[in-house]
């Protein structure tokens, strides 16, 4: 069996990959791995189960209810919430484990299965590697051991969650958002009630689109992923600024008065920035991954704040957040992490600390977006070659010196092998953004011929 869990827990087409019977034994994998690991030990466990406003996820709430149950572990349903709003819960509730049924931004016929551990952090890898073998074990026929009588877990409806999570949302906030008006693009998804709702009652005047959910239309030309709506909803009424959320609201995109796009690097800028001003900026530093754009690096550089880069994805930046004592971290795509305040990256909390910092300085988002410069970014993708040679080939490592001594201080070159296709990511960023696609056009060639 290949690995079933990628960076962000186990997806794939709703019914056809992730199926009722693959999410069932999931869950009941979970529940034994974590029983062996003292996770339950002295109690009765307990776990939150959530999810985003797919179809397919109300026949997959209903498998991984019944496979924690039948292992004996409690359920709290709390429904359709954000992804972060279930990690809060799980903490927050003391339970055991928490569940989120969603496939984040990808198109409506996906779903998936993320599983939290107590305090409401993502699995470590062992648990995740273990749950899968588990997982096969009993899949090809070995029989579980199952609970019978009182021993079985109970299943009930935790109604509480929506108002708990808003109020925690609220609680973290350094000012009201009056005078402030917001347009928010909800995507059809998990946060259509919750933003809404939490940026009202923060005293902001809302507009809002993408927040009518019908099953079926989640991340469809709208939200994070497609912002054109968003840009003209911003403009037609005037609004100061504009949120956008995925089909999980784990992330956060914007756009200024002017419909511009201000990405995730430059709202870790913005952050930073106040955050430092506030003192919550502990150490002085903010995570990005390798992909961040060069414009913030050389920002943060500028305003004395220093940069820690990771591996592509926000679990690598959690983990070095958690490990090295970091406040806040984040990715271009828009997941942004508040380890103050939240376990996971949070959509609503980033848009909401964004309008903050507006609201608290008067200033317009442009004007404090404008603390880095975005420099042009171009990427191609070279596909089949030998990815594996990428850091070994002594041909390839002539021609990235080259276009290195090309560009200069205020030019950046990164070659990253895909971790699931046979190709090789080339990324230039220039000043200028001729000399950008002229020189990634040069190394995807010199990919080919070195790798082909």
């Amino acid at each position: 069996m290949g690995r079933l869990f990628g960076t962000d827990g186990v997806r794939g087409v709703a019914n056809a990959d992730l199926t009722a019977e693959l999410a069932l034994g999931l869950s009941v994998a979970a529940a034994h791995v974590l029983a062996e690991a003292g996770t339950f030990e002295g109690h009765r466990p307990t776990a939150v189960v959530g999810r985003d406003p797919r179809a397919s996820g109300e026949f997959l709430e209903a498998a991984v209810v019944a496979g924690l149950a039948s292992a004996g572990v409690d359920v709290l349903k709390v429904g359709v919430l954000p992804t972060p709003a279930v990690a809060y819960l799980t903490g927050a509730l003391g339970a055991d484990l928490g569940v989120m049924l969603s496939a984040s931004h990808n198109a409506m016929p996906d779903n998936g299965v993320k599983f939290f551990a107590r305090g409401g952090h993502k699995l470590a890898d062992e648990l995740e590697i273990r749950i899968e073998a588990v997982y096969e074990q009993h899949s090809t026929g070995e029989p579980w051991a199952r609970p019978t009588g009182a021993g079985v877990g109970r299943v009930s409806e935790y109604n509480e969650g929506f108002d708990q999570y808003i109020a925690h949302l609220i609680g973290v906030l350094p000012n009201r958002l009056d005078g402030v008006k917001v347009v928010l693009d909800e995507a059809h998804g998990a946060a259509s009630r919750v933003s809404p709702e939490a940026f009202t009652r923060a005293g902001a005047e809302i507009v809002t689109i993408g927040a009518e959910p019908d099953g079926l239309n989640i991340n469809d030309g709208c939200g994070s992923t497609h912002l054109e709506l968003l840009r003209a909803a911003v403009v037609e009424h005037g609004a100061d600024l504009g949120i956008a959320h995925d089909g999980d609201a784990d992330r956060c995109l914007a756009v200024d008065a002017e419909g511009r796009e201000v990405d995730g690097d430059q709202i870790l800028a913005v952050l930073a920035l106040a955050m430092r001003e506030a003192g919550g900026l502990r150490k002085n530093t903010v995570v990005g991954t390798v992909m961040s754009n060069l414009g913030f690096k050389l920002a943060m550089e500028r305003e004395g704040i220093e940069l820690v880069q990771t591996a592509v994805g926000d679990r690598y930046v959690l983990e070095s957040m958690k490990a090295e004592g970091y406040a806040l971290g984040g990715e271009q795509s828009g997941h942004v992490i508040v380890l103050d305040h939240a376990t996971t990256g949070d959509g609503t909390l980033t848009g909401l600390m964004l309008a903050a910092r507006v609201a608290a300085t008067g200033r317009t988002l442009a004007d404090l977006a404008g603390v880095m410069t975005r420099l042009p970014q171009i990427l191609i993708n070279v596909p089949d070659v030998d990815k594996s040679r990428v850091t070994t080939s002594a041909e390839l490592a002539v021609a990235v010196a080259d276009a290195e001594r090309e560009l200069g201080a205020t030019g950046r070159v990164l070659l990253r092998p895909s971790g699931t296709e046979p190709l090789v990511r080339v990324m230039v960023e220039a000043a200028d953004i001729d000399q950008a696609k002229a020189v990634a056009g040069r190394l995807a060639d010199a990919v080919k011929s070195a790798l082909g």
